[in-house]
């Protein structure tokens, strides 16, 4: 924790832009917030997650409505939750530990998030693995170990290659996620536009479908049956609303996602979040379900053992293999960076690259075992039961202590070393949640609800007994005269960093843009839509699917290339614009 009295005597500009409050004029609409989520939320979990519904067993009906309002909700929960609290703070999570949290609670809490991501990035690597595992023709990995001695050697590999992206070239992929977004978004419903016919002739005998209640009929029938991998009736509505709800928790109610909402021009951005959770979690969910169900029909295997690799391959041919790679390490490498700072914080003294590399030799070994994949969904549960009571505990802070005339920041004002009210509040509930777990009372899914409750009515009691409603005049004169020279600072910043941008609307500009995205992503989209409403047989079904699988991969080439170039030439346009203005370039 930062001693008090040295953030007060230092000066301002001199302190960390993490430390300090993200201002006013470095803030974003809802357009950035509408592209981040859609990036970060379209990934190769997919796969692995829309196959878990189909084992799991959730019928078609429970689907449809259970996956609705279980993304409403967590939407809501991004929404009315973390966007409040970020917009007020402009602080990360990370950063508002270390402020008000003491010593003691964000080393468990970064020693616990180390664990979270490594477990994530493993089953990325893992996933991309998949992938790269059929172009060598390696079999199946149907064991919750490796089987294959040169499967554990591609992973440990794709591991190596992403621990080294992480150490030297984070910039360069989170930029390369960002036009990966629009081209995963088309794939996703692409490949299930694809394999929809296939999966129809098995059922009626016909490649067509008559209408919307044909689809529902066909992946009730074939996909969301109902009865999951062991023949027994499966999860219902609740647990669908359930699984869908808690898959972030530990984002919404868990505060962490405080890191990109702080900079949220206002808190009803974190509606933007819909991007993610409706098309991600809603539409890429149900999409690779139904390539995971044909798949494993193809294969004569059961989808729960049916890999992400084998999945793209025959819903997307030549293409699926680049989707899968990409939608691993697109989301693996920001993981393996957060658990690499996370393990920095719990160990301060070790460079930040040193402690990366240590985290990656455990991604490397994690990423060789197919089981931790194959539980993504239960890991993002418990994920969230680990860290949501320090979420209620930043919420009673923000908003039930103030309400009762006591202080937000009272450990702050206090200087103690330690905010022991937060660290008996986190004990308690993870005692509380897992025990729950353990006596089986309601679904594990919904266990983060009633922990959240108790940690908001347990910190709220320890902290008034710990000196919450207090007063501390001298600390909050400190205080007052901090926020006031950091105001000062904001402002001689925007002076500097004020500049109108200038828009891009050269000729080769808007040449380049339209050839990634009619290229790129139109043509595959019609192609698909003609696989799937213009295949009147099997034959004219072949024929189109050949067609689609042999043009996408080539369009997925030029996509990249020129997404790729359009982003460089915008680059170099916003390097122009602020050299013309002298004005210095925020850091986010």
């Amino acid at each position: 924790m930062t001693e008090v009295a040295d953030v007060y005597q230092k000066p301002v500009s001199e302190m960390d832009d993490e430390l300090l409050p993200v201002p006013e004029h470095r803030t974003h609409g809802a357009g950035h917030f509408l592209g981040l989520y859609g990036a970060e939320h379209v990934a190769a979990t997919e796969f692995v997650i829309g196959a878990a519904f189909v084992a799991m067993g959730a019928s078609i009906q429970d689907i449809l409505i259970g996956l609705l309002i279980g993304n409403t909700l967590a939407v809501m929960s991004f929404w009315l939750i973390t966007a409040p609290i970020a917009v007020k703070t402009r602080l990360s999570l990370y950063t508002y530990l270390e402020q008000n949290m003491g010593a003691l609670v964000p080393r468990f809490y970064n020693g616990a998030n180390v664990l979270i991501f490594v477990a994530i990035s493993a089953a990325m690597i893992t996933v991309s693995a998949t992938a790269v595992r059929a172009l060598f023709d390696i079999p199946p990995q149907v064991y919750p170990y490796p089987s294959n001695l040169y499967f554990a050697m591609i992973a440990a590999s794709a591991s190596v290659i992403a621990v080294a992206v992480a150490y030297y070239g984070f910039n360069v992929v989170a930029e390369f996620a960002t036009i990966c977004t629009p081209w995963l978004m088309v794939m996703f419903t692409a490949g299930g536009m694809v394999l929809i016919p296939a999966l129809n002739e098995t059922l009626t005998g016909y490649t067509t479908l008559a209408g919307f209640s044909d689809f529902v009929n066909l992946a009730g029938a074939t996909v969301f049956t109902g009865i999951n991998a062991a023949g027994e009736p499966g999860i219902g509505l609740i647990e669908v609303i359930g699984f869908a709800w808690a898959a972030n928790t530990f984002a919404h109610f868990g505060l962490v996602d405080m890191a990109l909402l702080r900079y949220a021009k206002k808190s009803v951005y974190g509606l933007c979040t819909a991007t993610g959770m409706m098309f991600g979690h809603y539409v890429a969910w149900i999409s690779a379900a139904l390539m995971g169900a044909a798949t494993a029909s193809i294969m004569k295997l059961s989808v729960a053992v049916v890999s992400p690799g084998d999945v793209a391959y025959y819903a997307l041919g030549a293409t699926g293999f680049v989707i899968v790679v990409i939608a691993g390490w697109t989301t693996a490498n920001p993981n393996l960076y957060r658990a690499g700072l996370a393990a920095q914080a719990v160990f301060p003294n070790i460079a930040r690259q040193k402690i990366t590399l240590a985290v990656g030799a455990v991604v490397v070994v994690g990423s060789c075992f197919p089981f931790i994949y194959r539980s993504i969904l239960p890991i993002l549960a418990y994920a969230g039961l680990v860290l949501v009571p320090i979420g209620g505990v930043v919420f009673a802070e923000q908003h039930i202590l103030p309400r009762l005339g006591m202080k937000s920041n009272w450990h702050r004002l206090k200087g103690a070393k330690d905010n022991m009210p937060a660290l008996i509040t986190w004990g308690i509930c993870l005692v509380f949640g897992f025990g729950l777990n353990l006596i089986n009372i309601i679904p594990f899914v919904y266990l983060f609800l009633p922990t959240w409750v108790l940690s908001l009515v347990c910190y709220t009691v320890l902290a008034k007994q710990a000196g919450a409603g207090e007063s501390y005049p001298e600390a909050e004169k400190r205080e007052a005269d901090f926020d006031r020279r950091v105001a000062e600072y904001h402002a001689e910043l925007a002076r500097r960093e004020s500049h109108v941008h200038v828009k891009d609307t050269s000729i080769l500009t808007k040449v380049i843009r339209a050839i990634w995205i009619v290229i790129g992503l139109l043509i595959p989209f019609v192609l698909a839509w003609r696989v799937l409403f213009n295949s009147p047989d099997l034959y004219a079904y072949y024929v189109n699917r050949e067609m689609f699988y042999d043009v996408t991969i080539w369009c997925t080439l030029i996509y990249f290339v020129f997404a790729w170039w359009d982003l460089q030439r915008g680059k170099v346009v916003q390097r122009r614009d602020v050299g013309n203005s002298g004005a210095a370039t925020p850091a986010q």
